[in-house]
């Protein structure tokens, strides 16, 4: 008989009369030791695996004992990671996963900082579980709340890292949800806007090479694409990843918007039901734009009439394939400017 899995991670046991017999060693023991260790740590990680997880959708107090009177330990944040220990119409005891800021910092910095745990009592009433009743849906809405509170002038101070991790626990909790992989894609995003304007107020941000400046962490956008492929969340999380391959200022070169303008282009052509289509070519087709006059002032007239006529064949296949879009509009007056002469790029843009 085959023996079961959970026995082949056990070390050689002992065998009964091993464990009887007055000449078992040191050895004997220790290996009997060594098997009751292995097995009590597969009975936890199976429990570990079956236990109940959620998130809290309003801040609680974590508590020592199930009582108001108690002492607090700590205040959990809306999403964080909680384990159910213990359920309970009042109070649960939840071993609590705290991660600090991490999602805000990029990967390296991220490693270094490691989540706390703690283990105490909470209320119930704002507890959602994954047995908890369309708990996805719940977990999203407070999410979607919490991003307005975000944008909004007297919104809820902290909300956007609310709504980062509430987002991402939809994801975590639920992956087979509808709502799993924008609710992935929505928490990167919060993540990468967050980076982005960190790192574009470095002075690196004007470096001409993308590699010179400080990049957005790519690991939520890239486990999108690979967890949920072929979805719009898949395809608007690899438009967002070319923002690290873009050049900072062009200095006036041809290369930057030349490569730039081939990356859009690209892009477009392998996602044309992404929603970010009609802007990947608006923005490979302003580029071609920009090129008219860099390569005039190179000068190198033959160079400046292949790219005015590379812009409005860009600005006419958005006209063509994304008429109902807003970049249709854009791509019209686009248009207008390349064909009357009118610069789009330098001093008179």
């Amino acid at each position: 008989m085959q023996e079961s899995s959970a026995h082949s991670l056990l070390p050689n046991v002992p065998s009964s009369s091993d464990i009887n017999s007055s000449h078992c060693s040191g050895h004997c023991w220790l290996r009997l030791a060594l098997a009751v260790l292995a097995l009590l740590l597969v009975s936890c990680s199976a429990s570990f695996a079956d236990a109940v997880r959620g998130t809290l959708i309003h801040e609680e107090d974590l508590r020592v004992a199930p009582s108001d009177d108690s002492a607090k330990l700590t205040q959990i944040a809306r999403g964080q990671e909680i384990v159910v220990i213990e359920p309970g119409p009042q109070w649960t005891h939840v071993q609590a996963i705290i991660m600090q800021t991490n999602a805000y910092q990029d990967e390296d910095e991220a490693d270094e900082s490691e989540p706390q745990t703690f283990t105490g009592w909470l209320l119930t009433k704002a507890l959602v579980t994954t047995s908890t009743p369309n708990a996805d849906k719940i977990i999203f809405g407070e999410a979607s709340d919490s991003e307005d509170q975000a944008s909004s002038r007297r919104g809820r101070r902290d909300a956007a890292k609310d709504a980062l991790r509430l987002y991402y626990r939809v994801y975590d909790l639920f992956p087979n949800s509808p709502l799993a992989a924008e609710g992935l894609y929505r928490a990167a995003d919060i993540r990468w806007q967050v980076q982005r304007e960190d790192v574009m107020t470095r002075p690196s941000a004007r470096e001409r090479q993308s590699y010179l400046r400080g990049q957005m962490d790519e690991s939520w956008m890239k486990q999108l694409i690979k967890k949920y492929p072929g979805t719009k969340w898949a395809d608007l999380a690899a438009f967002r990843l070319i923002e690290n391959q873009l050049c900072g200022d062009w200095q006036g070169l041809a290369k930057c918007p030349d490569k730039e303008a081939e990356i859009y282009e690209k892009y477009a052509s392998q996602h044309p039901q992404s929603p970010a289509a009609p802007e990947a070519l608006y923005d490979a087709a302003w580029r071609r734009s920009a090129l008219i006059e860099i390569y005039k002032n190179e000068p190198n007239q033959k160079k400046a009439n292949e790219s005015k006529d590379q812009a409005l064949q860009l600005a006419q296949r958005i006209l063509n394939q994304y008429g109902q879009s807003d970049w249709s509009d854009r791509a019209q007056t686009l248009m207008f400017y390349i064909q009357q002469g009118v610069p789009t790029y330098g001093n008179a843009e």
